[in-house]
């Protein structure tokens, strides 16, 4: 049986990302997001109610968050949840839920950005696990550009859907 383990997440960055270059080579840049939600109760209440993620990014794509991003920022996280196990100050075992990136994103533009006089990411617009190389489509010049044909019609009549 198939699984599946992914979330997304659109937020404010908490704190500027902590960032360690561990012994073998590996980078690991940790940080949080707030995701915020708006919402009016049965008597008319509005409430605003913020949920905090723990989120943790791996070599290349560390070293993109160490050099980018800040707190306050917006960003999207794409990754899996992993939790992880840890022991308190008092002995008890305590559980995590972190998020393990695979993919991100900076939202908004470089003014969105806190000035502090570093040097603002222009190119650098997304970070995510590579993908095997395609051979770019050929194009023709001179062919105007054609939209795809529909996968599927529907003629209004419910016994024609595909499913």
């Amino acid at each position: 049986m198939a699984s599946l383990n992914k979330v997304i997440i659109i937020g404010n960055v908490g704190n500027d990302p902590d960032v360690r270059y561990l012994d073998g080579g590996s980078v690991v840049a940790k940080f949080s997001v707030a995701t915020n939600e708006r919402y009016t109760t049965r008597s008319g209440e509005q409430v605003e109610s913020t949920e905090w993620f723990r989120v943790e990014v791996w070599n290349d794509q560390a070293k993109t968050i160490e050099k980018y991003v800040r707190k306050g920022q917006q960003i999207y996280v794409e990754g899996r949840l992993k939790t992880e196990t840890y022991m308190d100050k008092e002995g008890k075992e305590r559980f995590s839920l972190n998020v393990r990136a695979t993919t991100f994103q900076f939202l908004g533009g470089p003014n969105d950005r806190q000035d502090d006089g570093s040097e603002q990411p222009q190119p650098v617009r997304q970070q995510a696990a590579p993908a095997p190389a395609k051979p770019a489509p050929a194009r023709q010049q001179s062919a105007p550009a054609q939209q795809p044909a529909p996968a599927f019609e529907s003629n209004g009549n419910d016994d024609d859907l595909p499913f």
